[in-house]
């Protein structure tokens, strides 16, 4: 399944065509003389559209992966995976009427698809409609608790609202559930940012960059907080990488630094 990252919720580096996620269909399996070669030709075709979508997707292509992904729902309409993926693309376009309308049909089709709730999730977030939101993130995690990425945007939404505790809790869970998930660590280090508790948030930062060195974000904030605790040296090398990695420091901050050097 292609995944689609909420906008606001994604670090400027990883903001990148490409990061998809395939799961693959589940095609029927074919049985007995020429309604088996049938079958099996269906099968095929439809694993081809479907594989033809996801690496026109991944390649950006996303009016080819919309005609892929209509194809397999022409040839299989009850496939709700399709639906989901479909909607994704609309989602890519800025199509967000289109994308909402295809994660629904996805669950008319199988109520309880994670899947769908959670990229629901993502549509009503990027429109402001946060309760909408909350209550799909829950749903997906009612179908698959273990959904890392749902428990991490109902942590932003919560930061949002400025249910800190709330957002506290949901962030630690997806780093309970994926210890290895720099995302999580960069979100509890915001957090913690917010609250004003520079020497909490600080070894966050730190933990996801052991995870992802090249995650330009964290070497900004770092350079900040270096910043404003006089560790100047530090500092500088976090800005330097937050600028090669593709983060964007205010051209201020940057001026004051030069003194620094």
């Amino acid at each position: 399944m292609l995944q689609r990252h909420p906008k606001q919720e994604i670090p400027l580096e990883m903001r990148k065509i490409g990061t998809f996620l395939l799961i693959f269909l589940f095609l029927l399996s074919a049985c007995g003389g020429s309604s088996k070669t049938r079958r099996e030709d269906k099968a095929l075709s439809l694993e081809e559209h479907f594989q033809l979508g996801y690496k026109a997707a991944e390649r950006g292509n996303l009016q080819e992966a919309e005609r892929e992904f209509k194809k397999v729902i022409k040839l299989d309409p009850k496939n709700a995976r399709a639906h989901v993926n479909l909607g994704i693309v609309y989602g890519r376009m800025g199509k967000g009427d289109e994308e909402i309308r295809e994660y629904k049909k996805a669950l008319r089709l199988d109520p309880a698809l994670a899947e769908a709730h959670f990229h629901l999730g993502i549509a009503y977030s990027e429109r402001g409609e946060y309760q909408e939101a909350i209550s799909h993130y829950k749903k997906a995690l009612q179908s698959n608790p273990a959904y890392v990425e749902a428990y991490n945007n109902l942590g932003n939404i919560y930061l949002k609202q400025g249910k800190m505790e709330e957002a506290l809790a949901h962030y630690k869970r997806a780093i309970e559930l994926k210890p290895d998930y720099a995302r999580g660590y960069f979100n509890l280090a915001n957090l913690y940012r917010q609250k004003g508790e520079i020497e909490q948030a600080i070894p966050y930062y730190q933990k996801a960059l052991e995870i992802h060195p090249q995650y330009g974000e964290a070497h900004r904030h770092l350079a900040y907080l270096y910043y404003q605790k006089g560790e100047y040296s530090l500092a500088i090398r976090h800005a330097d990488l937050a600028g090669k990695w593709g983060a964007l420091l205010d051209a201020q901050f940057l001026e004051l630094l030069k003194v620094h050097r």
